[in-house]
């Protein structure tokens, strides 16, 4: 019989409902009994004692919120009885012990990556476009449609085939409910023209004037890590040459990641040109020559300590701290055992899990770093009448994320159990073997955007209730909390990690199987679904309070 409920940790008061419940219910976990005092859904929680108003709600074996009414056992957590609370944190100077996973099973294995002079290997070769400024989008858009649709970038689709057939239904007077948008060709690549070249990739944004010469710094930044990135291969930037954001402090910041400049870099300035048409031909051309060197390029064998993957979660749900959370945390130590790089973001989420956090950390500089980065953003949030509590959405609180906490602590599972080897600000690349923390929100494509600026080469993006958003340049991995969500969004979930729940696999197994799929998309074997609708969702973070 299908376990009914689950204990996360001994120390908790709650219990997970693995499906639904109704009240009445008598519900038996170890050696105690409950009778249900109302309905609990599937991902929510109920108490196992009474609660009094003011009393402390554990869950992940720590304070997540404090009840506000009395609470009998048996009872509901909600929004109505229970509010966000967390432990005051700091650095404790402990020596943390880390026992890694085994990775026998991965020992001498390797991926086909493309390596750059530098050292680094990148899990795609993309040709990236640059704005420095959002006046040049339009072009971009020409340039995209251009060089999509003529190279085999674009995706077939469908939709366009649905209205022309609803036109040609509408001029023959024939009923339009007869048009069915499944009867029209799946969306997919067509075939390429340079072979070795993933993709296009162009950087949309609305930043690079006005707002404050900050927030252009910032941006300059955050362009030159994507310049920069191991999946891009060679650059073209679009200047219109009166924006904050001046063409050379961009080259300077990308100098500074890039010292021996060994990517092709182009750079277009439209206040320049004769015309738009002379700018755009010119770039298009221009592009084209610096595709076809990029396209002698192969992938090689590549070990797997030069794996960097970022993890992250978004549209989560009740269950996501309990299987695709843990099973990515699984994966990320794997990967650290291996040698390579976890990137765990999400500042905002990360509220009441901070003391975990600072206790594996391995020195005390990138501890007091980790607190001053937390903390001077909460206080922002505070500043305009919000907080890190007001982080879960009305999708999250619904499927039984009751509280920030509860929220942080099944987030940071991603991150697995290995120590912090450094805590990385906004852009700051990651450098170090092992898991670093990011500063980023916990916005999803804020903080996708983030995780790729510091180097990820592949994200793992973990979903309860299902997020269509993917990078540029990073391959976005969607792995699925549970089995009904794989069912009903089959078309954007790559990995399903509803056999947890089910009790048909373990979390190390799954980690073990995430991993698998993580080498052969690095490979290019698999194509993640985010990749192949070109989701290449890109959202600057100015440094504002963003949840």
């Amino acid at each position: 019989m299908k376990q009914q409920v689950l204990k996360v940790h001994k120390d908790d008061n709650v219990l997970v409902a693995l499906t639904n419940l109704k009240k009445g219910d008598l519900i038996s976990y170890g050696d105690e009994a409950y009778v249900l005092q109302d309905d609990i859904d599937a991902k929510h929680k109920f108490f196992t004692s009474d609660l009094q108003p003011g009393d402390k709600v554990i869950m992940y074996g720590v304070l997540v919120g404090t009840a506000q009414t009395f609470i009998p056992k048996g009872g509901w957590m909600s929004t109505g009885n229970v509010k966000h609370a967390a432990e005051p944190y700091a650095y404790r100077h402990l020596d943390y012990q880390w026992t890694p996973p085994d990775v026998s099973k991965f020992a001498g294995r390797s991926f086909n990556g493309y390596h750059r002079p530098n050292g680094d290997v990148g899990t795609a070769n993309y040709w990236l476009f640059i704005p420095t400024v959002f006046c040049e989008n339009r072009n971009l858009d020409v340039i995209r449609e251009a060089l999509h649709n003529e190279l085999g970038y674009a995706v077939t689709d469908k939709y366009k085939q649905y209205t022309h057939q609803l036109i040609e239904a509408f001029k023959s007077g024939s009923d339009l409910e007869q048009v069915n948008l499944f009867d029209m060709p799946a969306a997919h690549h067509v075939n390429r023209v340079f072979k070795n070249v993933d993709g296009i990739k162009f950087l949309n944004h609305q930043g690079g004037c006005g707002g404050t010469r900050q927030d252009a710094a910032i941006l300059s930044k955050l362009l030159a890590a994507y310049a920069n990135h191991p999946n891009v291969a060679g650059i073209t930037v679009l200047s219109l040459g009166c924006q904050n954001l001046q063409v050379q402090d961009f080259v300077e910041d990308f100098k500074k990641l890039n010292p021996g400049q060994e990517k092709p870099l182009y750079i277009f300035e439209q206040q320049q040109s004769k015309s738009e048409e002379q700018l755009i031909s010119e770039a298009i051309r221009k592009t084209f020559e610096g595709l076809v060197e990029i396209n002698k390029l192969e992938r090689k064998p590549a070990s797997l300590d030069k794996l960097c993957i970022g993890v992250k979660c978004g549209g989560s749900d009740g269950f996501s701290g309990i299987s695709a959370n843990p099973a990515v945390g699984y994966t990320s130590d794997l990967v650290v055992a291996l040698g390579g790089k976890i990137l765990l973001a999400e500042f905002p989420e990360l509220c009441g899990a901070e003391q975990n956090l600072l206790d594996r950390t391995r020195d005390e500089a990138s501890a007091e770093k980790f607190i001053h980065l937390m903390q001077a953003y909460h206080n922002q949030a505070l500043s305009v009448g919000s907080g890190f509590h007001m982080n879960p959405s009305p999708g999250n609180i619904k499927d039984g994320l009751i509280t920030d906490a509860i929220k942080s602590n099944g987030a940071a599972k991603k991150g697995g159990t290995s120590p912090v080897v450094d805590v990385l600000d906004y852009t700051e690349r990651a450098t170090k073997p092992g898991l670093s923390l990011v500063c980023t929100p916990g916005n999803d494509v804020e903080a996708t955007t983030g995780k790729a600026a510091s180097g990820a080469t592949l994200i793992l993006f973990t979903t309860g209730l299902g997020t269509p958003t993917g990078n540029p340049v990073c391959p976005t991995i969607k792995v699925s909390t549970n089995s009904n969500l794989t069912k009903r969004m089959n078309d954007i979930i790559d990995i399903d990690t509803g056999a947890i729940i089910e009790g048909d696999k373990t979390i190390e197994q799954m980690g073990e199987d995430i991993l698998e799929y993580c080498i052969r998309a690095a490979s290019g074997e698999v194509i993640p679904k985010a990749v192949l609708l070109n989701q290449d969702d890109f959202i600057p973070w100015k440094r504002g309070v963003s949840l």
